[in-house]
């Protein structure tokens, strides 16, 4: 669902910004739309290498946790 969003805007950035819109022909708030879509994707990308980090960290200092990502990554082949 799309919701409305109501920015201020000081006259240089604004200017500087429907420049840029023009040069790409597109509307200045379809620029804002790419622009907020992109730094929210990245912002999701950052989380979740933060978190992948942090799981990496808690299975490297953990031995109990390393063993079961051993297990997982190689099951045994008995009964082959």
């Amino acid at each position: 669902m799309n919701a409305p969003v109501s920015i201020r805007l000081n006259d240089d950035v604004r200017q500087t910004l429907e420049a840029e819109a023009k040069a790409r022909g597109l509307g200045l708030a379809t620029l804002l739309r790419e622009i907020a879509s992109a730094a929210a994707r990245d912002v999701r990308r950052a989380r979740i290498k933060a978190e992948s980090a942090a799981v990496g960290r808690f299975v490297a200092a953990d031995p109990e946790a390393r063993a079961f990502l051993d297990r997982l990554g190689h099951p045994p082949v008995e009964g082959l």
